[in-house]
């Protein structure tokens, strides 16, 4: 996992939580190392599961809520580290449907030993869009986060739903149907 995921965890931490959570996390964590990240770093994901796991000890909030947070969060940042790619999207659907194609090819020009998730995306018709999630990190509620942020993003209100096609979390199908505020003939 590429370490500017790590740094942005901090600040997300420190943002919400204060810089004592910070500090607590990199005593309290498993972290082979040593809790020492830099943007351009790649560090073993396990390293993530157990920060969150330690945040979840510490707050009692359920990982999967935080992980959904920490992908809003992520996304917001990354309209500002890499506007010149999110920018050319019109909407949201345009933008998660280039993440493959696109976004990805462009990370790894960045970052080419970066591990990306796959997403395999079909559009239904002009308000449904299905994303499948095939990850070794098994971070679907991440992935669920990030979508939201896009869809907050674009000003685009949706409902997300999310089924497991693999119990461990590998493998999950994402519905994302977009919702019109008002009537939409009128």
């Amino acid at each position: 996992m590429k370490g500017i995921i790590f740094t942005e965890f901090f600040d997300m931490v420190e943002q919400k939580f204060g810089y004592e959570m910070v500090d607590t996390l990199l005593n309290e964590s498993d972290l082979p190392s040593g809790g020492i990240y830099t943007t351009v770093g790649t560090y073993d994901h396990k390293e993530m599961v157990n920060l969150l796991v330690t945040l979840n000890q510490k707050t009692e909030i359920p990982l999967s809520l935080l992980l959904q947070t920490f992908g809003r969060y992520l996304f917001q940042k990354f309209t500002e580290i890499y506007s010149h790619l999110i920018h050319k999207a019109p909407d949201a659907f345009t933008f998660l449907g280039s993440i493959d194609n696109y976004i990805h090819v462009e990370v790894k020009k960045l970052y080419p030993d970066a591990e990306l998730p796959h997403f395999a995306i079909e559009r239904l018709d002009d308000n449904t869009l299905v994303m499948n999630y095939l990850s070794i990190r098994k971070m679907p509620d991440l992935a669920y986060g990030l979508i939201e942020g896009a869809m907050l993003h674009f000003g685009e209100k949706a409902t997300i739903t999310q089924e497991l096609l693999t119990q461990d979390g590998s493998h999950v199908k994402f519905v994302i149907i977009k919702q019109y505020a008002g009537n939409r003939n009128s």
